[in-house]
């Protein structure tokens, strides 16, 4: 154990006896540990908040839309602005039609964000104004923390009613119920019925404001696409109902048999597979990134060590003379460059970790530094330094004593 320490102190004060030198070999590890955290947490944010956001859909809901719910580069954007628009007859006809649909949501929402204002206060523009139906509450999931929702009443008189989020209360009305107060949406003034409580304790849909559908159309236009939400009798009977859904639709869309679906359906496994899909694919990327970057780093601690061991060739064989052990000699040269690619790993996740939270906090990314991304960078880069530095550790200890303390 002593012998250990002592292994360990020598490489450490070897390291900084040349600071720069060691500094400028851990570029590559830096760029390599840090890619893996800051990419692996922007990752792991994304996923939380789609799960967070997947936690709006109830048990046993799919949602029906013109337009895919995840959009890739390569997606065609221009064959799906072509395709027609839902219609409410559509989705009446869908919960009459179909025996294992229990009910069926109508919605509309703005694009971009909004902002919702009272006459002291007003939100950020990134709040979501949903037109809906009374049906919105179960089907997507929500829990109602004070006052009441929509109602078929409110939809049939035409109120200018509101049900807010959260965020959206908080920022209006700090510290105050908001029920019975009055917003505005651009300017039209809508009453508060609601105060929206958070989904299973997530927060996940707290920047939005959902009002009757005829008073969102007069509100803010009708030009928003419709969509529609579905939760079927159960949920164990969710691809039966699915199955009705859709068959239901190419009905009455006038779908041939040979034609694909000219909406897009989804729910709440669809989408998680969907995401997890794209998650792999950009770990496979982040760790090809990586590994090229720990290749040049491993490369330049290589090329350090046997530069050391050259420097080093005379103190080498003093000490093989004095008793040194080859096998002390080769611990040492392999924990200095261990040690020094573990603290290019520490640095490459201060930096990974710090673009990460610099991008939550001015940009609004969802991010999380996960403490496997955290383990995985000091693993890898460690693992290198102990990879590249067995060479120059058995290149110093096989050196003869005699010659190496006749070098200068």
């Amino acid at each position: 154990m002593t012998s250990l320490v002592d292994t360990i102190a020598l490489a450490l004060s070897t390291l900084r006896a040349n600071p720069l030198r060691s500094l400028l070999t851990l570029v590559g590890i830096v760029i390599g540990a840090g890619t893996v955290v800051a990419m692996m947490s922007l990752t792991e944010g994304f996923r939380q908040r789609m799960q967070s956001d997947l936690t709006a859909l109830g048990a046993g809901a799919l949602h029906i839309q013109k337009y895919p719910a995840i959009g890739l580069p390569s997606t065609d954007w221009a064959k799906y602005r072509k395709r027609k628009k839902l219609t409410e007859e559509q989705g009446r006809a869908l919960e009459s039609n179909c025996p294992h649909v229990a009910r069926v949501s109508l919605e509309k929402y703005t694009w971009p964000p909004e902002k919702v204002s009272t006459n002291e206060r007003a939100t950020r523009p990134n709040i979501f104004i949903a037109g809906g139906t009374p049906q919105y509450e179960p089907v997507n999931g929500y829990t109602v923390a004070d006052g009441r929702f929509l109602s078929d009443v409110d939809l049939a008189l035409g109120r200018h009613v509101a049900v807010i989020g959260a965020d959206v209360a908080d920022a209006l009305f700090p510290g105050q119920s908001p029920v019975g107060r009055t917003v505005r949406i651009r300017a039209t003034p809508f009453e508060v019925i609601e105060r929206m409580g958070t989904v299973f304790g997530l927060a996940s849909k707290d920047t939005l404001a959902v009002v009757p559908l005829p008073a969102f159309e007069r509100a803010v236009g009708k030009g928003f696409d419709l969509e529609i939400g579905v939760q079927a009798v159960s949920p164990d009977k969710m691809e039966v109902a699915q199955d009705e859904v859709v068959a239901q639709l190419r009905r009455l869309r006038h779908l041939s048999r040979n034609d694909e679906n000219d909406f897009e359906v989804f729910s709440n496994d669809s989408l998680t597979s969907m995401f997890n899909d794209i998650a792999k694919t950009t770990a496979a990327a982040t760790f090809g990134v990586c590994a090229l970057a720990l290749l040049v780093g491993g490369i330049g601690i290589m090329n350090i060590m046997l530069v050391s061991v050259a420097e080093r060739t005379r103190e080498i064989g003093i000490r093989k003379a004095l008793g040194a052990r080859r096998r002390r000699i080769l611990s040492q040269f392999v924990v200095e460059a261990t040690a020094l690619s573990l603290l290019g790993g520490l640095f490459g996740v201060l930096v990974g970790g710090g673009v990460a939270i610099g991008a939550r906090e001015v940009y609004g990314v969802p991010a999380a530094v996960p403490l496997w991304a955290v383990a995985l960078a000091l693993g890898s880069s460690s693992g290198c330094g102990l990879l590249f530095g067995i060479y120059p550790a058995v290149r110093a200890s096989r050196l003869d004593p005699v010659e190496a303390m006749r070098s200068e």
